[in-house]
């Protein structure tokens, strides 16, 4: 087998495959059900994926359901990210050392499978990696280090609160992947076919003892990824968003959004590509000992903008403007692409039940030059 060969494996297969990577040394991390959500976390073996559970969302709402199938991946992008194992939200950057040098605490070296990676974050890890290690100013610190196999997952059964297919991210995934999955359950039976991106991917699926992949299933499994990006939940507008926002920037409709906006950072905090942090020093109560830690910070919080005495962006219009803006405009100024992925997330975990695509049309129906038939 090698990149470019398709195979396919059914369900004890996917349990085999996770039993491969621990043999091969990896941490295997993947989707769990776990306190009425779907999150990602440590596997010990494949009977801890959430088979047989679904999600509901709306803007400000995420369910888990039961399915009436075993399906392992019929979900939408849960409240976590992989970005969390990769830019963690909380981690020790080093000790103080009385001379007010800093010891910089040891990068984990422990090889990782991430598996479950979906169109939407596999675009949004390709963005972070460039972020924090390929700017100009990279995070020389970033705990990234050596890349994880990644097995991702061609999503068939698109939430109501996606829009990956606007971003062009998903719901299929292309390149950057070891191995690619798309579920099928039919009269057939229970299996995945699976596409081999590399060669370590092709060494790991051999190792499964995968099937011989007929041209039917192939083409339902691409059918089915088809399908999705026809049924995505949500649009972003088919406009220059980078323009739009330039010229929005005195629009009206940021008093609007403020009204509804708590400035919670939820948004930001389960965003799979928001990289902002801030650091701080603590230490213990004999004043002997110092420690530097780095946290996610958000651009809804007042200090985040603090300089000189005060905060630049004080009303909460300022910050849901910043935030927006960044993502969807600025942000290609700074790296070379969208800040948005279209995952959903932003929308599922907003209390306030904010739509970023609806926000983003009000704010083409409002644009200078443009009529607002609403009044």
């Amino acid at each position: 087998m090698i990149p470019g060969d398709t195979a396919t494996i059914d369900r004890p297969g996917l349990d085999r495959l996770v039993d491969v990577l621990h043999d091969r040394g990896l941490r295997v991390i993947g989707p769990v059900l776990r306190d009425g959500a779907i999150i990602l976390d440590v596997l010990e073996s494949g009977a801890q994926l959430p088979a047989g559970w679904g999600v509901e969302t709306a803007p400000g709402r995420y369910r888990v359901r039961q399915r009436e199938d075993d399906a392992v991946f019929a979900h939408c992008a849960g409240p976590s990210s992989w970005k969390q194992f990769l830019h963690p939200p909380h981690r020790k950057l080093g000790d103080i050392e009385p001379d007010l040098t800093v010891e910089s605490a040891p990068r984990s070296t422990v090889p990782t499978a991430f598996l479950g990676v979906r169109g939407c974050d596999l675009a949004a890890m390709g963005i972070l990696e460039h972020v924090l290690g390929d700017a100009v100013y990279p995070d020389r610190s970033s705990p990234a280090g050596r890349r994880p196999f990644l097995v991702a997952v061609n999503c068939t059964e698109p939430s109501t609160v996606c829009f990956c297919a606007s971003m062009g991210t998903g719901p299929g995934v292309s390149t950057g992947f070891d191995l690619a999955l798309t579920e099928l359950i039919d009269s057939a039976g229970h299996r995945f076919v699976v596409d081999i991106g590399t060669d370590a991917g092709a060494e790991i699926l051999t190792a499964v003892r995968p099937s011989t992949a007929a041209a039917t299933d192939i083409a339902r499994a691409r059918d089915a990824v088809a399908s999705a990006a026809s049924r995505m939940g949500r649009a972003m507008p088919d406009l220059d968003l980078r323009a739009l926002i330039r010229d929005s920037l005195e629009s009206p409709h940021w008093d609007d959004v403020a009204s509804r906006c708590l400035t919670c950072a939820n948004c930001t905090m389960v965003c799979p590509t928001c990289f902002c942090t801030t650091t701080e020093d603590v230490t213990d109560l004999t004043g002997d000992h110092a420690e530097r830690w780095q946290r996610w910070a958000s651009c809804f919080e007042p200090d985040f903008s603090y300089l000189h005495g005060g905060s630049v962006r004080q009303s909460g219009a300022s910050r849901y403007r910043q935030w927006l803006s960044h993502k969807l405009s600025t942000w290609y100024d700074q790296f070379g692409s969208s800040g948005c992925v279209g995952c959903g997330r932003c929308i599922a975990w907003c209390p306030a039940g904010i739509d970023i695509t609806a926000e983003v049309a009000r704010l083409a129906e409002l644009r200078p030059g443009t009529t607002d038939d609403d009044g």
